[in-house]
């Protein structure tokens, strides 16, 4: 069960949700592709978040955030419900991850259900630590852990149920990480995702390499933020006998998040012209099964995407994509994600 009572933020919450997390890239974007297909684009000025697509043909689009205004109400709410969606995936027939869903205390009791975070943690014990602990809602990584054992796995959950009424608990599987974007039937872009990591110098420890990486994030003008002081990093360093005060050898490659988000400091490789034509066929398949137009799929391949499909997973999919990859390589990639909005915007007017 999802989820649907929305949390409306305060005045003053509101300005630092605004000061913190709204990026104005797309309006930002859209506004300067707009003219080149006879467009006007609206943005409200006070927040910078939403914006209206006047066309030349008269009609009218919005967007707010990433959700743009190009997909079915429904199929979207669907896609922003992990469980919901992956239960529809799983029905058609599509690979997907085993896992159950939890509610926390309070709303287990709302709804008459016994699948609180105790349940949840026998769950846990069945399947075999370590398994996935993930929010059902949300987007970026945020709240996906890796629990190893119960203190950690409790840990996880109470944080979730901080934000979410629901968590997912699944088996871990490994692999590559993949997000596909599909537009109309085709695939627009494809890239892997690798997890935050730092490659040791044999004099840095772990902390500094991690700082150096902040600053040529801002260097190259990427404002992805490193949570250095993430309780996640901690344990994955633990449980490679490592701390941040550690010394890792010249060119020793170093993990510190098992999730591959780009939002939590990790990298991007452009895959878009190696994917293999069975996996385009599977995107652009599950796209159009669910009811949408713009999607993004994430897949957990084990292999390499550019091969012929054999063991992988959906990980899950995403309604509002957000085409902004490129630019968290660095400015210098920002022609590629005016490209793709430009081929959103027109797709957008149908």
């Amino acid at each position: 069960m999802s989820n649907f009572v929305k949390f409306v933020p305060n005045k003053k919450r509101r300005k630092k949700m605004k000061k913190q997390v709204v990026s104005p890239l797309l309006g930002k974007v859209l506004q300067k592709v707009a003219s080149k297909i006879g467009a006007i684009v609206v943005m409200e000025p006070k927040w910078g978040i939403v914006g209206q697509v006047i066309y030349k043909s008269g009609q009218k689009r919005y967007f707010r955030y990433s959700s743009l205004d190009i997909n079915r109400l429904g199929s979207s709410e669907i896609a922003k419900d992990k469980d919901f969606a992956t239960f529809y995936m799983k029905r058609m027939g599509y690979a997907v991850i085993p896992g159950k869903t939890f509610y926390s205390d309070h709303w287990a009791k709302v709804i008459g259900s016994r699948d609180n975070i105790d349940i949840a943690y026998k769950y846990a014990q069945k399947l075999g630590f370590p398994v996935i602990v993930k929010p059902n809602s949300g987007s970026q990584g945020m709240g996906v852990t890796l629990a190893n054992n119960r203190r950690q796995f409790y840990r996880a959950m109470r944080f979730i149920f901080k934000r979410d009424r629901v968590a997912l608990v699944q088996r871990p599987v490994r692999g590559k990480d993949y997000r596909v974007v599909v537009l109309d039937k085709r695939v627009i872009s494809a890239y892997e995702r690798i997890a935050l990591n730092v490659i040791g110098d044999g004099v840095s420890t772990i902390r500094r390499l991690l700082e150096k990486k902040q600053r040529n994030f801002a260097a190259s003008s990427r404002d992805t933020r490193i949570k250095i002081d993430d309780p996640r990093i901690s344990e994955k360093l633990k449980r490679q006998g490592l701390s941040l005060l550690s010394v890792p050898k010249k060119g020793e490659r170093v993990y510190l998040l098992d999730n591959a988000n780009l939002s939590s400091g990790g990298d991007s490789v452009d895959v878009t012209n190696k994917i293999h034509p069975e996996f385009r066929k599977i995107a652009v398949g599950l796209t159009k099964d669910m009811g949408l137009r713009l999607c993004g799929v994430d897949l957990m391949v084990s292999g390499d995407i550019s091969q012929k499909p054999g063991v992988y997973w959906i990980l899950e999919i995403n309604s509002a994509p957000g085409l902004d990859h490129y630019v968290k390589m660095g400015r210098a990639q920002e022609k590629i994600v005016e490209s793709l909005y430009l081929e959103v915007l027109k797709s957008m007017e149908k």
